[in-house]
C-alpha cells in the first residue's frame, strides 16, 4: 500500500485537509507555505537598506505642504517647517562628518513646543506633516504616561511606536520626529507638599528630560509592562526631534497677569495693556509655562516656543470648503458615490460657523454639528434612487440641528 504524501515540516497530510506541494525529496503544505512567505518578508523588513541621502525640503516647500490641509496659523507653519529642515540638516551634518576639527560647530536639535486652544489644529499640523516625511513619525499622548511603578505607561513607550514606525529599525528610529500630544497635562498639579504622590504630573516631566536631551534609552519593542520578559532594544534620542503640543487652559490668565502687571511708583504706564484677550497667546513665554506647572528642566530642552491663533469665522468657513480634504468636499464625494449632487449654501456654512463658535470647540465642532445636520439624509438618500440632488441651506441646516442632542448642548 502506498504510503500518503505528507508535509515534510509540519507532517499533515491529505486526509488532515493539507494542499500537498510534491518537491524531489521533501513535499510541503499550503499553511507551511504562507508561513515561510512571512518569515521571509520580516527578515527583508528587519535588513531593508536605509536611504542613503535624505531628502531636504526647504521650509517655504514644507510650508506650501502643509498649507494644502491646514487653514491659517501662518506663524506656527513656519516654526514647524524650519525646525523639521533643520533636523534634516543636522542629521546630514552628522552624516556627513569626515574629520573632527577644533572649530567645528556642531548643530544642537530645536525641540519644539506649541499652545493653542482645543480645535486649533495642533495634532492636525503634525499628522499632515507625518504625511510628506521621509523619516519616521510617531505620535504619543502624554495623559496615560505615569512614574515607573504605576498604573500607566513609561516614557519609553513613546520611544517603542517611534520604533514601531521605524519596522523595527533602530538606525531610522533615531532619525525620526516624535509628537507628543497633551503636554498640559503632566503639569505640576501644585507647589503645595500633598501627602499623595503627584504619579502623573512632575515625574513624568522629570522622565521625558533625558529623551528630550539626548541620550542611549532602554526601549521595550512591544511597549509597555505586560511583556516583561522582552528584550530591551537601546536607541539614542540625540537625533530624534520631539515637538510637544498643549491646550494650556488657563494660561492666559498668567499670560495677562505678567503684561497687566503695574510698576510700583505715581508714574503707571499702562500703554502696555492688553485689551484683547483672544490674542494673548501670542506673548505666551517660557515664565508662563513654569507658572503653568511645567518644570524649568523641560522648559530649557523645549526652546523653540510657538503658540495658535484662536480660530475666527473666516478661518473655520474655510476650513470647511479651502483645504484638499475639507468637510464639504468629504460630504459630497460620499454623496457623489450614491449618483446625489449635494450643495452647501452659503448660509448653511454661516449657521454651522456660528454654532462652532458658540460651542467653542474649535475646527472638530464642525465635524460634529455636519454629521447631525447631515445624518438624516446620508440615512435615508441612499435607498431613494430618485433623489439626484440636494440642496443645504440655513432653514434645513437649522432644522436638522435642533432635532439633534447637539442642540441640547450648553453655549460655552
Amino acid at each position: 500500500m502506498a504510503q500518503a504524501l505528507s508535509c515534510s515540516f509540519c507532517g499533515r497530510t491529505k486526509k488532515d485537509g493539507a494542499f500537498i506541494i510534491t518537491g524531489v525529496k521533501a513535499n510541503i503544505c499550503e499553511q507551511c507555505v504562507m508561513q515561510a512567505h512571512q518569515i521571509v518578508m520580516e527578515e527583508f523588513k528587519l535588513h531593508k537598506p536605509l536611504p542613503t541621502k535624505l531628502n531636504l525640503m526647504k521650509p517655504m516647500e514644507i510650508k506650501s505642504y502643509l498649507d494644502r490641509y491646514v487653514v491659517g496659523q501662518d506663524e506656527a507653519k513656519k516654526v514647524l517647517a524650519v525646525a523639521v529642515y533643520n533636523h534634516y540638516k543636522r542629521i546630514s551634518q552628522a552624516e556627513n562628518k569626515t574629520a573632527t576639527t577644533k572649530d567645528e560647530i556642531s548643530i544642537e536639535k530645536s525641540n519644539i513646543i506649541m499652545v493653542g486652544r482645543t480645535g486649533t489644529g495642533k495634532t492636525f499640523l503634525a499628522r499632515t506633516l507625518a504625511q510628506m516625511l521621509q523619516v519616521p513619525f510617531a505620535i504619543a499622548d502624554a495623559t496615560v504616561l505615569t512614574e515607573a511603578g504605576y498604573v500607566g505607561e513609561d516614557v519609553e513607550s513613546i520611544l517603542s511606536r517611534l520604533l514601531q514606525a521605524a519596522d523595527f529599525n533602530v538606525k531610522l528610529a533615531e532619525k525620526g520626529i516624535v509628537y507628543i500630544d497633551e503636554i498640559d497635562k503632566i503639569a505640576r498639579k501644585s507647589d503645595n507638599p500633598s501627602i499623595t504622590r503627584d504619579v502623573s504630573g512632575e515625574g513624568v516631566q522629570q522622565g521625558l528630560l533625558k529623551l528630550l536631551e539626548g541620550s542611549v534609552v532602554n526601549v521595550p519593542p512591544q511597549g509597555g509592562r505586560k511583556h516583561p520578559e522582552q528584550k530591551m532594544i537601546a536607541i539614542n534620542t540625540e537625533n530624534i526631534l520631539f515637538i510637544c503640543g498643549g491646550a494650556f487652559d488657563g494660561i492666559e490668565r498668567m499670560i495677562a497677569n505678567r503684561m497687566n502687571t503695574n510698576p510700583i511708583g505715581f508714574n503707571n504706564d499702562k500703554n502696555n495693556l492688553v485689551d484683547d484677550t483672544e490674542t494673548l497667546l501670542q506673548f505666551v513665554s517660557s515664565q508662563d509655562l513654569k507658572a503653568f506647572g511645567l518644570i524649568p528642566e523641560l522648559i530649557g530642552r523645549l526652546p523653540v516656543l510657538t503658540s495658535l491663533e484662536p480660530l475666527s469665522k473666516t478661518t473655520l468657513k474655510n476650513i470647511l470648503i479651502q483645504p484638499k480634504n475639507a468637510l464639504v468636499k468629504q460630504y459630497q464625494r460620499l454623496f457623489e458615490m450614491e449618483g446625489i449632487t449635494l450643495k452647501f449654501e452659503d448660509s448653511a456654512l454661516d449657521y454651522i460657523v456660528d454654532k462652532a463658535m458658540a460651542l467653542n470647540l474649535g475646527a472638530r465642532g464642525l465635524r460634529s454639528i455636519c454629521e447631525a445636520i447631515m445624518n438624516d439624509a446620508m440615512f435615508e438618500l441612499p435607498s431613494q434612487k430618485e433623489v439626484k440632488f440636494l440642496d443645504i441651506d440655513a432653514n434645513y441646516a437649522a432644522e436638522k440641528f435642533e432635532k439633534s442632542k447637539m442642540s441640547k448642548l450648553k453655549v460655552a
